[in-house]
C-alpha cells in the first residue's frame, strides 16, 4: 500500500512515529541518565587469556583522590554475590548432564579470556575511575591459552574438572538411519564449513545506572537491555538475592541489540551491588574497546557435512558434526544457539528423510559467545545452502533446479522434519521464481560473458532459507531445556476520552514497535494512530514480558495485543447493547462504531469508553466500570518465514575486491503489518550478513589476544559496499496466530552469507576455486585466484 494513504492500519506503509525523536537527536538513552550524587565505575579487565590470579594489589588505586572503592572477586564472594547463569541446559548424548562451571561477576582465582572482569573501581568521575584502574596491579601465573577450536579438546584445562574442555556433547536425529542412507547414496557430498566469529556492533554500547533507596530498601537499574523482566528475574533471583518487588528495571531508548543485550552481564550486577554498598548511584558506560572485548560474541562454528543423493539427485540423508566455540564461560543462551536453534533447522526448505547432527560445545580462552542476529539459524542455513551449491555442482545441475527438485512440496504441509520441528505452512517455489525473475537469472550467462571481456569474474549465488521465529511455545522450550517461559503479555487501557495506552512485554530497540503495534490497534478499533501510545521497557509499568529477540515481538507480543483489544471490543459491545437497549447478538463493531444490525442505531467507540468510566447508564449487573483488558499469549508453534535471496558479484582479479552488483530478495513473512518497516528490516539484515560474508571477523592470535578490537581492525559494512536491493514478498499466512504474521527481523542476516559466498565461488570456478571461507576479504580472494590460476593452467 502506498505510503501516506489515509489508511493507517494493517498493511499501510506508515512512517515510524518514533523517528521524530530519533532523527532529531531527542532519544533518551541510558547514558543520558544521570542521578544526583552518582559515582562512576570502570572495570579492570584481564590482559592475558588464561592465568591463575596470584594476587590483586589495589592499594595505590584506593589511595587516589576521588576513588570511593575498589572491589575484587574476594569482595563479591564475601557478600555472597552469585554467578551469572546459564539459561538453557541440554543432556549429553550418553545421558549425562552437561557441564555448567560457575561464571563469577569478578574473577577471583582464575581468568579465562582477555577482557575477563578482575576488579571494579568506583570514583567521582569516569576519568578518575579509569586512571585508578591503571594502578591496580594483578599478579598472574600465566597458563596455556586455548584458541584453536579444532584442538580445544586437547588444550589446557580451562575449568577444573571439565573433561576435554567440552561443555556438552549433544545429538539430534536418527544416527543409524542417516548413516545407512549415506552408505547407500549414489553421490556423497563432503564439505567442511566454518561460520566465523562476529562482534555485535550496536550503535549504542552497553550501559547501566544503578541506584539504591535506603529508606525503601529498593533498587532502580537503568539498562540497555533487550529484556527488562528477564534481567530483573536473573539479577534478583540468582545473583543478588533481591525480592523482585524491590527492583525496578528501566530500559529507555536502546540503540540496537542484535541479541547481545538479552543477557545479564557482570557490569550491571556489580553496579547494582555497589550502589547499595556505597549508598550512591553508580554509573557505567562501555567504550567501544570494552564492547569488543566483553560483549557476547556470535557464531564461531566448524561443521563437517555429509549429504547423500540418490541417482536422481534427491537428497536422502544429511549428517552434520559441529564444533561450537562457546568461549571461556557459558553465556545465558549460548547452549541453545548451536543445539536447538541450529540442529532443528538442518532440514531447511528441503524434504530430507534422514538427518543426524552431533554438536560439541567447546570451551576456549576467548570471549563468551551467545545469540547474535538469527542465533543458530544463520549457522544452519550457511552450512546447508553452501552444501546445496556444492552438491549441485558435483552432479552438474543448476543450483536453482537442484533446490527446486528437493523443496518440500506445498501440499506436504504441515510438514514434520527429521529434526523435531513441524512446519505449519510454506510454499518455497514462488519466492525463488520471483527472485530469479527480479534478478534476470536467465540472462546471467550473457552478463558473465560481458564481464569476462572486461577482465572481470562474474558469479551468481542463491540461498533458500527457512527460520524458526516467534520464539515462544513455553511447553516446547521447556521440554528442550529452556529454563524460562516464553509467552508474551499485553494490557490495553482505554482512557475515558477514548485515547489508548498499550503496555507490552516486548522491548523496542530500533524495530519500530511504536508504529507497528499502534497500527494493529488502529485497525481493530478504528481510531487514529495519534491516539495510541505504546509503553514498554519499565518493569514497574509493564505487568510482565519476555522481551524482544528471535523475531518474536509481532508474532507473540503483537498477538497478545490483538487478543487484549478483542476483549476490549467484547466489553464495549455489552456496554453499547445496554445503552441502545439492544441484544448483544445484534451488535456489530466496525470503523470505530458499535451498530445494531438492521437499524440506524450506533454508538462511537469514544462514547462507549466515556460510559465505562462515567457509568450512569451501565450494565452494573454484569460488568465492572473501566475499560482495560489484559492478555497473555503462548503460541502453539514457532512461525516459519522463508524465502530466496540471490546476489550477483563481480570480482577484479587484480585486487580481489568483490563488488555486489545486484541483489534480489523475495521473502514470505506471512501477512505484513507495515511493508515499509519490513523492507527496512530486510535491508538491515542483508547488510549485516554481507558484513559477515565479506568483512567482519573476530580474530584472536595464538596467545588469545583479540587483534580486531577496534574499528581500525574490524571492518563493518558501509553504504558503498552494498547494491540497491530489490525486495518483494509472497504470502502464506501463519496458521496459528491471529495476525497471520511470521517475523522478518533476521531473514536478511540468515539468507545473505551463503548467497554471497555461493556467488563468489561461482565467479571463481573458472580458475578452479571450489571454496571460500568467510570473510571473503580482498586479500583472501586475491590469494585464492592466484593460488588456483597456475593449477587451472596445468
Amino acid at each position: 500500500m502506498p505510503e501516506g494513504t489515509l489508511n493507517q492500519g494493517i498493511g499501510a506503509s506508515v512512517r515510524r512515529k518514533e523517528d521524530k525523536r530519533f532523527l532529531t537527536g531527542k532519544g533518551r538513552y541510558t547514558d543520558d541518565i544521570n542521578r544526583a550524587g552518582q559515582l562512576h565505575a570502570f572495570f579492570v579487565r584481564s590482559d592475558v587469556a588464561h592465568a591463575r590470579i596470584k594476587s590483586v594489589d589495589i592499594a595505590a588505586a584506593v589511595a587516589m583522590d576521588g576513588v570511593h572503592a575498589v572491589y575484587t572477586g574476594a569482595d563479591v564472594e564475601a557478600d555472597g554475590v552469585g554467578s551469572l547463569i546459564n539459561g538453557w541446559a541440554v543432556t549429553n548424548r550418553d545421558g549425562s548432564a552437561m557441564s555448567e562451571p560457575p561464571h563469577p561477576v569478578l574473577a577471583k582465582d582464575k581468568v579465562r579470556y582477555v577482557g575477563d572482569h578482575v576488579a571494579m573501581v568506583v570514583a567521582e568521575s569516569p576519568e578518575i575511575a579509569m586512571s585508578a584502574a591503571e594502578l591496580v596491579s594483578v599478579d598472574y601465573e600465566e597458563l596455556a591459552p586455548v584458541v584453536d577450536l579444532n584442538s580445544a579438546a586437547i588444550g589446557a584445562e580451562i575449568h577444573e574438572g571439565m573433561a576435554n574442555n567440552t561443555y556438552f556433547d549433544w545429538e539430534l536425529g536418527d544416527e543409524a538411519a542417516t548413516d545407512t542412507a549415506l552408505k547407500g547414496a549414489h553421490t556423497l557430498v563432503h564439505a567442511t564449513l566454518r561460520n566465523n566469529r562476529l562482534v555485535p556492533n550496536a550503535m549504542e554500547t552497553r550501559a547501566a545506572v544503578a541506584e539504591y533507596d535506603d529508606i525503601a530498601d529498593s533498587y532502580v537499574l537503568y539498562s540497555t537491555t533487550q529484556n527488562p523482566h528477564l534481567l530483573r528475574l536473573v539479577i534478583c533471583a540468582f545473583v543478588l538475592g533481591i525480592p523482585e518487588s524491590k527492583m525496578q528495571i528501566v530500559a529507555p531508548d536502546v540503540g540496537g541489540g542484535f541479541g547481545s543485550k538479552i543477557y545479564l552481564y557482570a557490569e550491571e550486577a556489580c553496579c547494582t551491588w555497589a550502589a547499595k554498598k556505597l549508598r550512591r548511584p553508580v554509573k557505567w558506560t562501555a567504550d567501544r574497546t570494552q564492547a569488543f572485548l566483553s560483549d557476547a560474541h556470535g557464531r564461531d562454528h566448524v561443521n563437517k557435512v555429509q549429504m547423500g543423493l540418490d541417482e536422481n539427485g534427491k537428497i536422502i540423508g544429511l549428517r552434520v558434526d559441529t564444533l561450537a566455540n562457546l568461549g571461556g564461560y557459558l553465556s545465558a543462551f549460548s547452549v541453545a544457539t548451536p543445539t536447538y536453534l541450529h540442529g532443528t533447522l538442518l532440514s531447511g526448505c528441503y524434504d530430507i528423510p534422514a538427518i543426524y547432527t552431533n554438536v560439541k560445545g567447546m570451551a576456549t580462552t576467548t570471549a563468551p559467545v551467545d545469540a547474535y542476529r538469527g542465533a543458530g539459524r544463520p549457522e544452519a542455513t550457511y552450512l546447508l545452502e553452501r552444501t546445496m551449491d556444492i552438491a549441485a555442482r558435483q552432479i552438474g545441475m543448476d543450483p536453482a533446479e537442484f533446490r527446486r527438485m528437493n523443496f518440500i512440496p506445498k501440499e506436504a504441509f504441515p510438514y514434520q522434519t527429521a529434526v523435531a520441528l513441524q512446519y505449519d505452512i510454506g510454499d518455497y517455489e514462488p519466492p525463488m521464481d520471483k527472485a530469479m525473475e527480479m534478478i534476470e537469472y536467465a540472462g546471467f550467462e550473457a552478463r558473465r560473458a560481458e564481464a569476462a571481456k572486461r577482465g572481470k569474474y562474474r558469479g551468481i549465488g542463491m540461498s533458500s532459507y527457512i527460520e524458526a521465529c516467534g520464539i515462544a511455545p513455553s511447553a516446547v522450550v521447556g521440554a528442550l531445556g529452556g529454563r524460562v517461559g516464553l509467552y508474551e503479555s499485553a494490557v490495553v487501557r482505554v482512557d475515558p476520552t477514548g485515547t489508548i495506552s498499550v503496555f507490552t512485554g516486548t522491548h523496542s530497540h530500533g524495530q519500530g514497535h511504536d508504529t507497528t503495534f499502534a497500527q494493529i490497534v488502529a485497525e481493530k478499533l478504528g481510531v487514529p494512530l495519534e491516539s495510541i501510545e505504546i509503553v514498554h521497557g519499565d518493569t514497574n509499568r509493564i505487568q510482565f514480558g519476555m522481551g524482544t529477540y528471535g523475531s518474536r515481538s509481532l508474532a507473540v507480543g503483537g498477538t497478545a495485543i490483538s487478543k487484549a483489544v478483542d476483549k476490549v471490543i467484547e466489553k464495549g459491545k455489552i456496554i453499547a447493547a445496554h445503552m441502545m437497549e439492544a441484544s448483544e447478538a445484534d451488535l456489530e463493531f466496525k470503523d470505530g462504531k458499535f451498530t445494531v444490525a438492521g437499524t440506524d442505531k450506533e454508538k462511537g467507540f469514544g462514547e462507549i469508553a466515556l460510559s465505562a468510566y462515567v457509568p450512569h447508564n451501565f450494565p452494573h449487573d454484569r460488568l465492572e466500570p473501566g475499560l482495560e483488558e489484559t492478555a497473555f499469549y503462548d503460541p502453539l508453534n514457532f512461525t516459519y518465514p522463508a524465502g530466496t535471496h540471490i546476489c550477483e558479484v563481480e570480482i577484479d582479479p587484480a585486487t580481489g575486491v568483490v563488488d555486489l552488483v545486484d541483489w534480489a530478495a523475495c521473502d514470505d513473512f506471512g501477512n505484513l503489518i507495515n511493508p515499509m518497516i519490513v523492507e527496512g528490516q530486510v535491508h538491515g539484515g542483508i547488510a549485516q550478513g554481507v558484513g559477515q560474508a565479506l568483512l567482519e571477523n573476530a580474530h584472536y592470535d595464538e596467545n588469545g589476544q583479540l587483534l580486531t578490537a577496534s574499528y581500525m581492525d574490524y571492518c563493518m559494512p558501509r553504504a558503498d559496499n552494498l547494491p540497491s536491493f530489490k525486495v518483494d514478498y509472497t504470502v502464506t499466512a501463519c496458521t496459528h496466530n491471529d495476525l497471520g504474521v511470521k517475523g522478518c527481523g533476521e531473514a536478511g542476516a540468515i539468507a545473505s552469507p551463503p548467497a554471497v559466498i555461493n556467488a563468489i565461488v561461482d565467479a571463481l570456478a573458472v580458475v578452479g576455486v571450489t571454496d571460500m571461507s568467510m570473510p571473503a576479504t580482498p586479500e583472501k580472494v586475491w590469494r585464492a585466484i592466484n593460488d588456483a590460476t597456475p593449477k587451472a593452467a596445468e
